[in-house]
């Protein structure tokens, strides 16, 4: 990704394009890579801003959904943002969804894609042993209906977290936090426009999720992607993308 990450504070960061804020946020294994199909496309239109949100960083003792919506909210004081368009994948939507919860008058719009908040199958009942690589790649290539989007960069990236305990040990502490954050009762409560996008082969978030999302959130919209699994804005960016721009249209009326 030919773009600068910018250090600020304690925020890590990228920051590109003028105009109405969309603010991104990656999920438990993402990288702020994941998104750079989206920032591509809407940098020539939108400011994109993608936080690095701090998993393997905070300290563990806040480290939750909670807590990591409670640095979201730092971050947009610090860049002093309002009105901002939330688009989160996986983890990065379930801190979205808290974050709108405690400051709802900060929020525009929502996308989701493949988010938690109300159900996922984790990673796995038990992580893999040191070394275990053929487990791990078989573990990654769930996220995607495509095994060519499982890339051995990919695969590298897992493995070498997953042999560190103690980001073993907050993946974990995360994926609990995730499990117990259930969103369901506050989201008839949500007043933004929201987009879900969501893959038919999510196997990590399936199809069912989107709909009862759906059905909570009052002002949603539901597009699915036919042979796309949990990472659509990877896996099938053009599509994505091209759905969250007659979704902008609508709202920004441009």
């Amino acid at each position: 990704m030919d773009i600068q990450l910018k250090q600020e504070d304690k925020f890590k960061y990228i920051e590109q394009g003028e105009g109405e804020v969309m603010l991104l946020l990656h999920g438990l294994f993402g990288a702020l890579s994941n998104w750079k199909d989206v920032l591509d496309h809407f940098s020539k239109r939108y400011k994109v801003i993608i936080p690095l949100i701090p998993i393997f960083e905070m300290n563990i003792l806040k480290l939750s959904v909670d807590g990591l919506a409670d640095f979201i909210y730092d971050f947009v004081e610090y860049k002093n943002l309002t009105k901002i368009n939330l688009l989160g994948n996986s983890l990065g939507g379930h801190i979205g969804l808290v974050f709108i919860k405690k400051h709802p008058e900060l929020v525009n719009s929502l996308v989701l894609t493949g988010s938690s908040g109300l159900y996922e199958s984790a990673f796995g009942a038990s992580y893999p042993k040191k070394g275990d690589r053929d487990y791990i790649r078989e573990r990654v290539k769930l996220t995607f209906y495509d095994p060519k989007s499982t890339t051995e960069e990919l695969v590298t990236e897992v493995y070498e977290t997953l042999q560190d305990r103690m980001k073993v040990l907050r993946l974990l502490t995360m994926a609990k936090s995730a499990i117990r954050h259930n969103m369901r009762k506050d989201l008839p409560n949500f007043t933004q426009q929201t987009c879900l996008v969501w893959g038919l082969q999510d196997s990590i978030t399936p199809p069912n999720v989107a709909e009862e999302f759906q059905q909570l959130l009052p002002h949603s919209e539901l597009h699915f992607l036919d042979h796309c699994g949990h990472a659509a804005m990877m896996e099938m960016p053009h599509a994505f993308n091209m759905i969250v721009d007659d979704f902008y249209a609508k709202i920004f009326q441009k």
